[in-house]
């Protein structure tokens, strides 16, 4: 049987230490280089916005910032693209419900 190696072993990368983001009020790890989208995912959390109309919850979809599906609200920032933005240390995300503004009528 072959054993499937991960990109991280083909190249013989070594990530720096992980360091931690806050999602609604909770730790999530985060890998140096990672987006806030893949530390998410990595963290099991598929779903980090809800939808204007429904309330439908959303996630990344197309990984490259052209779809808009992942917006979060970022360090009290709402509509961040969390696909494109770095997990830093210290970053605080929390869910986006609909537009992301409370003083914007829809």
């Amino acid at each position: 049987m072959r054993r499937t190696r991960t990109p991280a072993e083909l190249v013989r990368a070594e990530p720096g230490p992980a360091h931690a983001i806050e999602f609604d009020g909770r730790p999530v790890p985060a890998l140096p280089g990672q987006t806030i989208a893949a530390a998410l995912w990595a963290d099991g959390v598929l779903a980090w916005r809800t939808t204007r109309v429904g309330g439908k919850p959303r996630g990344a979809f197309c990984g490259i910032g052209a779809c808009f599906d992942c917006l979060a609200t970022v360090d009290g920032r709402p509509n961040q693209r969390t696909c494109l933005l770095p997990a830093e240390p210290g970053t605080t995300v929390t869910t986006q419900e609909g537009h992301g503004r409370a003083d914007l009528e829809v």
